[in-house]
């Protein structure tokens, strides 16, 4: 499990097919041969690491699954991606229940400054329109966020300025992808009420 509280961003050097390698500022020492981390908010485990300067390199393997339903199939080197460790028991619980299962990808459709901020408005596929709800938690590229306003199949979300800071956000540019987790408990709900019918 994750928050969407970004703790890094890394940077892809090396792809094979499905395997990814991701330079990172975690220290190698910290990472432990299948840890969870969520890259761009996709849970993937680490197959290997080795120290870096700064930091360290490591290695993921990607199914088929994933590379067709993230953003993942289009990474290359030189992506920079959102990272985060998996909770751990007794952490703080920054911004909301993430699993790092990406339901679908969106598209950035605008982007308009708003003061020291910036107003994304982002096209969802239809099927997950009815989990976004206004002031409720989306997950975009990992980044747990809060619903402005929703419009049929498109929400609108604002991204303050640490928040563009500290993500990979402020690289983002409309038409661009973004994966997408809808609130865990909007899930559920909505598998109840339609099992009940």
């Amino acid at each position: 499990m994750f928050t969407g509280i970004i703790t890094d961003i890394g940077e892809v050097t090396a792809r094979d097919g499905g395997r990814f390698t991701i330079r990172s500022a975690y220290a190698a020492e910290t990472i432990t041969i299948g840890a969870s981390i969520a890259c761009d908010g996709t849970c993937l485990t680490a197959i290997a690491v080795q120290s870096a300067d700064g930091g360290s390199i490591f290695t993921l393997d990607v199914s088929n699954e994933t590379l067709s339903k993230t953003t993942l199939g289009d990474w290359a080197p030189g992506r920079r991606v959102n990272l985060e460790r998996a909770l751990k028991a007794g952490d703080e619980l920054g911004g909301h229940i993430v699993s790092g299962h990406v339901d679908g990808v969106g598209r950035i459709i605008g982007i308009t400054p708003d003061g020291d901020s910036r107003r994304f408005l982002i096209e969802v596929p239809r099927d997950l329109a009815g989990f976004i709800a206004p002031k409720g938690s989306i997950a975009l590229d990992g980044i747990s966020l809060t619903v402005n306003e929703v419009d049929d199949n498109h929400f609108g979300i604002n991204i303050i300025p640490h928040t563009l800071t500290h993500t990979t956000l402020r690289l983002k540019k409309p038409a661009d992808r973004v994966n997408l987790e809808v609130d865990l408990f909007a899930r559920y709900v909505a598998r109840a009420l339609e099992y009940r019918r």
